[in-house]
């Protein structure tokens, strides 16, 4: 094995072992050798599986639209709930052909990049009130910027967005909390209060309109006059509060890639109507989905040379295919000012399942390291910031700062 953590299983087919401590330590230097070797890699981990990945940027983005590769909802790993809860968590997401084009059209109007831009005043204060209580939870001059900002935001905003009732919301900062622990005891037992959460919300918005989503899907009707029902709202409630976890993830990760670039740290705070790009270009650069979720072949496809048998995973590497230099130009270099207008990066995927929350969380971004930069001109970042051992997402699981306003 290579100090890098990928073997050459062939002339033409690289490996990569996602438990090699060189991989998780340094998942995009990993993934670009095996890029330049080819544009498919053999992915395994013990507990994982095997499946194929994508690392080429061309390639990717056309495996994320071609029809012969679907979603395998049977392979999902879901949480041990209560049976009445399990309907509920079956989202959008793992949906495909008539029914997900169905759900996609009647919720994709409340998550277009105007109503993101339409919901950032509602952002700015709930970021100011955080960035406000930050120097109340300094221990020893340093405060953790992962559980004290970036990680509860999201679910404050999610609360905003949906309706939650500000007696429920500090349930609903532990449930956001559960869910960034990821899969054990804290999520499952948070589930039921999030269904519950959910169910109470559509009920009430149902009798007592007001400006969220849940009240603008349940009024807004297409054509054909078809609905969203009860489940499937409360499903969209889920998959936000599972999705919002996106925005925890790059604040933190920019936060700590913009202090260890103290010249793009600069130029941001120099100009923050830099900060669209800005954000676009972080989440290029540090985006924390590092696989895309895997499809399966559902007859067999040539990619390059390799054959992929029916029935076998594959799933796009997006931290290689965000560093291709087929695509992006000096593509090892980050740089806040890139052009807006050349290659989209692959951060939010790509095709019929493009994240539905991409421009909310482009605004939440924005908007907190904006905030957070401008709050504390001094902030300096420590470095003991330490990641968790994911294969498939680049998250600190902790940010320790000096504030110094």
């Amino acid at each position: 094995m290579t100090t890098s953590g990928v073997i050459d299983v062939s002339p033409k087919v690289p490996e990569v072992d996602l438990a090699d401590p060189d991989v998780l330590r340094d998942p995009v230097a990993a993934y670009g050798k095996a890029r330049e070797q080819a544009p498919l890699a053999r992915l395994s981990a013990p507990g994982f599986g095997e499946m194929w990945g994508v690392t080429r940027y061309a390639e990717a983005r056309e495996m994320l639209t071609d029809a012969r590769f679907e979603l395998n909802t049977d392979s999902y790993q879901r949480p041990n709930v209560p049976a009445d809860c399990e309907p509920f968590l079956r989202t959008m997401q793992e949906t495909e052909g008539a029914e997900h084009l169905r759900l996609r059209r009647l919720v994709s109007p409340a998550f277009t990049a105007r109503r993101a831009a339409e919901f950032r005043p509602r952002v700015e204060p709930i970021v100011a009130r955080l960035l406000d209580e930050l120097p109340d939870h300094a221990e020893n001059g340093s405060v953790d910027l992962v559980r004290h900002f970036a990680r509860p935001l999201p679910i404050e905003v999610i609360c905003e967005l949906v309706g939650i009732p500000a007696r429920d919301r500090p349930k609903w900062r532990e449930y956001g909390a559960a869910v960034a622990a990821g899969y054990g005891k804290a999520l499952t037992d948070a589930i039921p209060g999030i269904v519950d959460g959910a169910k109470s919300a559509v009920a009430t918005r149902r009798v007592e309109p007001s400006d969220d989503v849940i009240s603008s899907l349940i009024q807004a009707q297409s054509d054909d006059g078809d609905r969203l029902g009860d489940t499937e709202l409360i499903s969209l409630v889920w998959l936000l509060v599972l999705s919002g976890q996106t925005p925890t993830n790059l604040i933190a990760n920019s936060v700590a890639e913009l202090s260890a670039h103290p010249e793009q740290l600069v130029a941001f705070r120099e100009d923050d109507r830099r900060a669209p790009r800005a954000v676009e270009e972080l989440i290029r650069w540090c985006g924390p989905q590092l696989l895309a979720i895997p499809r399966y072949a559902k007859e067999a496809v040539r990619i390059g040379d390799v054959r992929i048998d029916r029935g076998e995973a594959v799933s796009a590497v997006i931290a290689a295919a965000t560093r291709d230099p087929r695509a992006f130009p000096d593509p090892d270099r980050l740089d806040i000012t890139r052009d807006a207008e050349g290659t989209p990066h692959l951060g939010f995927g790509h095709g019929p399942h493009f994240c539905l929350g991409a421009a909310l969380a482009r605004v939440q971004t924005g908007t907190a390291l904006t905030a957070l930069l401008n709050r504390f001109p001094k902030l300096t970042v420590e470095t003991e910031n330490t990641r968790t051992q994911d294969p498939s997402t680049w998250r600190l699981a902790a940010l320790p700062a000096r504030l110094r306003a």
